[in-house]
């Protein structure tokens, strides 16, 4: 079965139920009873939300061209705490 979208001029958009291939032009509106005209719209198909698009897209490319590592990353720095009393230390 497949949705169908038609427009009455009165009442606005309804939706019918038919086997695929047997929508008319036109359909009676359920509310006033006057003809609406079928409105043509996009498939329903589903789109795939961004991020995971771009996570499956690396995932097909790192089967037939994996990312080489050629050195070890660097660490993360850690944030160095300067204390003015500190200074006044010796050093070695």
């Amino acid at each position: 079965m497949a949705a169908y979208l038609y427009r009455c001029p009165a009442c606005g958009p309804w939706e019918v139920r038919r086997p695929i291939g047997t929508a008319q032009a036109e359909e009676r509106c359920p509310s006033c009873g006057d003809t609406g005209r079928r409105v043509y719209t996009a498939p329903l198909l589903a789109r795939t939300p961004a991020p995971l698009a771009a996570a499956r897209s690396r995932e097909e490319a790192s089967a037939d061209a994996p990312a080489v590592t050629t050195a070890v990353p660097p660490a993360p720095r850690r944030p160095v705490r300067r204390d003015p009393r500190w200074s006044a230390l010796p050093r070695p």
